[in-house]
């Protein structure tokens, strides 16, 4: 259970699991905003893993709040309707990190607000754009606290040398949301 931001009652989160195209995907959330995204972590991609395979919701759709109504929608739009996602809010969020005014919070912000779909940018670009041009270590760590992946693009956060870098659903994944979006980025072209 997850406090609200003023300290009262806990939320009351709720789960739903959405089938991508790079498997199951955990979504938590409560009537306020988004908690988590965790993507599933894999040693291998799923074969066939294109943007064809549809996206459903699997388990709790019963019990959907509207920010878990609005990230379905959005991943669905991500991986089958690239074209779509300009028109769809993002969800609201209400994961603490998300809460409190940190460096953290700023460059996950700047990073889901100036990096567009099918671009990349180093750590080092993320740090000047956040407003701090010597703290691309402390991107990383934003990086990997990131409690939203793929809605704040953290795939799309790079090494200065064009190396893919780390990423908390693996390597693999990574390249995959990478490739996916430039191919995308290209049929929209």
């Amino acid at each position: 259970q997850v406090n609200s931001k003023q300290g009262g009652s806990p939320c009351r989160e709720k789960h739903v699991v959405l089938l991508s195209p790079v498997g199951k995907i955990e979504i938590s959330g409560c009537e306020t905003g988004l908690h988590e995204i965790k993507l599933p972590k894999m040693s291998v991609l799923p074969s066939g893993a294109e943007s064809s395979v549809a996206c459903e919701v699997c388990e709790g759709a019963e019990e959907m709040t509207e920010p878990l109504q609005q990230c379905t929608a959005w991943l669905r739009a991500y991986f089958c309707e690239p074209a779509t996602m300009g028109t769809l809010p993002v969800p609201a969020f209400h994961h603490p990190l998300l809460q409190r005014d940190s460096f953290t919070r700023q460059v996950l912000w700047t990073l889901l607000n100036d990096v567009k779909f099918g671009e990349a940018v180093s750590y080092k670009q993320l740090a000047d754009l956040a407003g701090n041009s010597r703290a691309a270590r402390a991107v990383g760590g934003a990086m990997r606290s990131n409690p939203i992946p793929i809605i704040i693009p953290c795939h799309r956060v790079i090494r200065s040398s064009g190396d893919t870098g780390s990423y908390g659903g693996g390597h693999l994944l990574k390249e995959w949301l990478l490739s996916h979006e430039r191919l995308q980025k290209e049929k929209l072209a």
